[in-house]
């Protein structure tokens, strides 16, 4: 089995405490942690070669954001805990991504927070820690 645990953000506090925690856990197991940020990103859509052009320009501002204010800092917080730690910012649907992240670096367990997202947007979309608890094939723990 792996020595690699998976930690997914979004940049809400559950993910933060979904990473505190899975630190601890790799520390106690002597693991690696990968912590992901995905954006969400559908591939689909009919655009000019211009517009293709800044939607791809667009992309890469987008993780250089999500590196610079969400995952550099949250990497820096987490290094007292003595393990080795990486970071990996990536465009997709979060549940997949994560899934496929997971089965690409051999990774043995995946975590993740609980957002408590509400409405209709709940219903029609359900949320990623749902997602992930019903496709992953290694254990997922939602943090509250």
């Amino acid at each position: 089995m792996s020595n690699v645990l998976l930690v997914g953000i979004d940049g809400s506090e559950p993910g933060v405490r979904a990473a505190e925690f899975a630190a601890k856990v790799a520390h106690a197991k002597g693991a690696d942690l990968l912590i992901a940020y995905v954006i969400e990103w559908s591939p689909y859509s009919f655009n000019t070669p211009e517009e293709n052009e800044i939607r791809h320009k667009r992309r890469e501002e987008e993780i250089e954001t999500a590196s610079s204010k969400l995952l550099t800092p949250l990497l820096n917080r987490l290094k007292s805990e003595n393990i080795e730690i990486e970071g990996l910012v990536l465009h997709g649907h979060p549940a997949k991504t994560l899934n496929y992240i997971a089965k690409k670096r051999g990774a043995s367990q995946i975590f993740v927070g609980r957002t408590g997202g509400s409405g209709i947007t709940k219903l029609l979309f359900g949320s990623v820690a749902s997602n992930l608890v019903q496709t992953a094939k290694i254990p997922v723990t939602v943090v509250p």
